[in-house]
């Protein structure tokens, strides 16, 4: 199978493009949501339904406005050089990190200073619907042309077209789809957090946020080890994977830190 991906604009409403990149993300949040709001109903009964809906909105604006910024900051020169291109989301280039520290800083005011009761239950639910977000969401780097691997030959290999390849890749024509495998890495830890974590996690409230965090992390870093196509290095490390080592170490202080709690 090898994919290929169709024009990056699915359809014109009263003059404007619709490209399927804003598509997948919508998809992606409208499952995310669906997702975490049936979990909670069927297996966190104890939390506050209509808090969590208020909160949403909330989420939903404050992540993606994080998710923005961490990308424009990563890749400045180009937007110090073309500022029409900052609130541009729909040309692409929104990171998940970004997303991930706007969404605590969200929880953190929302539960924490406005509504004065606990986070980290709600953090445990938004994370079911945030990996299958992230595994929808992924889709949209596949109509844009982004996050591929190096070059391959495999049966699943991604084609990308000349304009989209990096300047040491030109003559290369097919490359690892890396938007592909994090989808599906991603699917995977919704399945671990759901089936496993969950009840082991049971009256432990941050351990499936933290195991969320640990688990995305580590199939990031790896996923990130075959990709070229990221936006800034930092002594030779692409910044997401410096990123997911923080995550990952944030995890397993936060999973040692509530068990030890709870131990007491």
């Amino acid at each position: 199978m090898i994919f290929k991906a169709p024009a990056a604009v699915a359809f014109s409403l009263f003059g404007y493009d619709i490209r399927y990149y804003g598509i997948m993300l919508f998809l992606g949040m409208l499952a995310g949501i669906f997702v975490s709001l049936g979990i909670l109903k069927k297996h966190y009964k104890n939390l506050n339904t209509d808090m969590f809906l208020d909160f949403l909105p909330f989420l939903i604006i404050v992540s993606i406005v994080f998710a923005r910024l961490y990308y424009v900051i990563l890749d400045l020169d180009f937007y110090i050089k073309h500022p029409a291109e900052i609130p541009a989301i729909w040309h692409g280039g929104i990171a998940i990190h970004g997303a991930i520290l706007g969404g605590i800083i969200a929880g953190v005011v929302y539960f924490k200073l406005i509504k004065k009761t606990a986070l980290l239950p709600y953090a445990d639910v938004v994370s079911y619907g945030l990996v299958i977000g992230q595994a929808i969401g992924r889709w949209g780097n596949f109509f844009n042309s982004e996050a591929f691997g190096c070059p391959c030959d495999l049966p699943w290999k991604l084609y990308i077209e000349p304009i989209s390849r990096p300047i040491q890749y030109a003559d290369y024509s097919y490359f690892h789809p890396a938007f592909l495998y994090e989808s599906i890495w991603d699917i995977c830890v919704f399945l671990i957090l759901f089936f496993f974590v969950r009840k082991w996690a049971q009256n432990k409230p941050g351990i499936v946020f933290f195991g969320y965090l640990g688990l995305y992390s580590v199939g990031r870093m790896i996923i990130e080890n075959i990709r070229i196509d990221s936006v800034l290095n930092v002594v030779n490390m692409p910044i997401a994977l410096i990123a997911s080592i923080f995550g990952l170490l944030v995890s397993i202080f936060g999973i040692f830190f509530i068990r030890r709690k709870n131990a007491v």
